[in-house]
């Protein structure tokens, strides 16, 4: 095998100079000369591609670290979206334009709903329709067989004998009345707006209190104690009046900045004597606030022996409480005034303007343009005895008080097929808000679908603007497949209302749509001209726009809730349309 690869070589060599003459020295000379110069031309040639081959490397390197970005590139803009799209179809919003997006839901109207009695949960409470707001609210210490109680969610174990609105236009005054043993509160709330004010307005509250039985002589029963606070859900800092709290020389108890209305300040105008003492506390939740007053209170007490809050704050505070206290009968007017520049003698007038006799001159206009309203939208008087008519004020006014706003994440049960990685028990649904009227302040002081169908049948005759607000609202919860959780409890303060075990709500689950009660009506009634033309003309486009959401709340209750005939449904005591719901 060696040797004739050798031969094989030698007859290559030979071949190469077939041409020249047979043996000789020059012969051989002149065939090794060419193959010298073949050498070298070989030695270039393999120094080239050396040179090619570097240059075709790094050209490689540019290339794999061009492709290395692509790729990445790629993971990050369609693997991680396709990841996304594999969250369960529950908690993807309806691919359609928000209903409160629409045009006669911003501007003027908009902001006309900013601030009011938002808090239904409490028996007075006040923010802003957003959802990061500065809340305020009224606490007073009760007494109950000469124990001391503190009073600030409504609930039925206080054993108020009274309170509820006694009239309230759903948008810039309510007054309520509260009886508490012998203790009597009315409070009243008026919204105000001026050149000068910052968006939304200003407000004011005026808390009189009186004593249902003027024979008790106890020390216990002749002083009366009231906790006024704000509170900053987005953490900011409140500023304090001053290090102490004298009235008579200086109303400013508070001040600060918000992103939507500016500067703002708080102001405490009172002709009767009063003590005031304060608290501030910095903590992310404002749901367990009447417990932070009560530990305070009782750290005084066994400090000093005195009723009264510490004169302190903690670093940074985001909530600031005020213990008004003096005998009662007394009479308190609180003004939150916005936009504030810095013009001192403008903030005074501004202030004035909402206290004193000022603001009883427009809590007594706001009451009369009230009754006048009522027997517009009602037409009773002929019918109703003035008794009636007292109740049928009522029932109005406590339907437009208990309206309110939250903000949050409802708890959605898992799907079957969805793999729970997180060990939790439920998926979160996008964050959302919703303004709507409640069932029950002191049992389900939050939304529920099918009763807010017929909240709206008596919401729309008094106000066809808050109506639609509030059905927009509703219909923007809708998911992808036509479903709208039937209970909502958005929020820490409306998740400290509800035991565990009601919150989850189940996809399965829904609610005879009585929406559609509140469409027949408003449609019925452009057909018999109930409206303004102006009215009329925003129920229509209000309606063009939620078509789409409503048909595809229909076909979800055709498909999901259908019983054995077309267009039967199954009935609320089945689980498919039961579901836990209110007994």
């Amino acid at each position: 095998m060696t040797g004739s690869g050798r031969r094989s070589a030698r007859s290559r060599i030979k071949s190469s100079t077939d041409d020249d003459d047979d043996g000789g020295d020059d012969s051989i000379r002149r065939t090794r000369q060419p193959n010298l110069k073949s050498l070298r031309d070989r030695s270039k040639r393999r120094h080239s591609s050396i040179g090619i081959f570097n240059i075709d490397l790094k050209i490689m390197l540019g290339v794999s670290v061009f492709a290395l970005l692509i790729i990445f590139f790629l993971i990050q803009h369609l693997v991680k979206p396709a990841k996304e799209l594999q969250r369960p179809r529950v908690v993807t919003p309806f691919p359609g334009p928000k209903l409160m997006d629409l045009p006669q839901f911003q501007g003027e109207h908009k902001e006309s709903l900013y601030w009011g009695t938002y808090r239904p949960h409490v028996y007075l409470g006040i923010r802003a329709r957003t959802p990061r707001s500065l809340v305020s609210g009224l606490m007073w210490i009760g007494v109950k067989d000469g124990r001391y109680h503190m009073r600030h969610v409504c609930q039925d174990s206080d054993e108020l004998s009274t309170y509820g609105w006694t009239q309230h236009n759903g948008r810039d005054f309510g007054h309520q009345v509260l009886v508490d043993q012998d203790l009597k509160l009315g409070t009243s709330f008026l919204k105000s707006k001026s050149e000068d004010s910052g968006y939304g307005g200003d407000w004011a509250v005026r808390i009189d209190v009186q004593s249902e039985n003027s024979e008790q002589n106890e020390e216990i029963q002749r002083n009366g104690h009231l906790f006024f606070y704000l509170a900053n859900e987005d953490g900011g800092t409140l500023s304090l009046g001053g290090s102490t709290l004298d009235i008579s020389e200086n109303s400013l108890l508070a001040s600060g900045t918000l992103a939507d209305v500016g500067g703002w300040q708080l102001h405490l105008v009172s002709k009767d004597s009063l003590e005031v003492h304060y608290s501030g506390f910095r903590t992310p939740h404002i749901h367990n606030l009447s417990e932070l007053v009560q530990q305070n209170l009782a750290a005084q007490i066994r400090k000093f022996g005195q009723l009264q809050l510490s004169d302190s704050t903690e670093d940074f505070p985001n909530i600031l409480v005020f213990q008004i206290s003096a005998r009662i009968p007394f009479k308190t007017d609180i003004v939150f005034v916005s936009g504030t520049r810095g013009d001192k003698a403008r903030v005074e007038e501004r202030v004035s303007s909402l206290t004193g006799t000022a603001l009883t001159h427009q809590l007594q206009d706001r009451q009369m343009k009230f009754d006048a309203k009522f027997e517009q939208c009602f037409k009773v008087a002929d019918k109703l005895e003035p008794e009636s008519t007292i109740v049928g004020k009522a029932v109005i006014a406590n339907m437009l008080g208990g309206i309110g706003y939250f903000y949050g994440q409802s708890k959605i049960s898992y799907p079957r097929d969805f793999s729970n990685k997180d060990r939790d028990n439920f998926i979160a649904y996008w964050p959302a808000e919703l303004y709507t009227a409640v069932p029950s302040r002191p049992f389900f002081p939050r939304g529920f679908l099918w009763d807010e169908g017929f909240h709206q049948l008596l919401i729309w005759r008094w106000d066809i603007h808050i109506c639609l607000d509030i059905l927009g609202h509703w219909l923007d919860l809708m998911n992808i497949d036509g479903w709208i959780p039937r209970e909502q409890i958005l929020g820490s303060e409306a998740l400290s209302k509800v035991p565990e075990e009601f919150v989850l709500q189940h996809p399965t689950n829904g609610n005879p749509p009585t929406l559609f009660l509140v469409v027949h009506d408003l449609l019925h009634g452009i057909e018999k001209n109930k409206f303004a033309p102006a009215e009329r003309n925003e129920i229509t486009s209000f309606f063009e726009h939620a078509f789409v959401r409503l048909e595809a709340w229909f076909q979800w209750f055709n498909t999901t809730q259908s019983g054995i005939q077309s267009f039967v449904f199954c009935g609320c005591s089945t689980p498919l349309m039961g579901g836990g719901g209110r007994e």
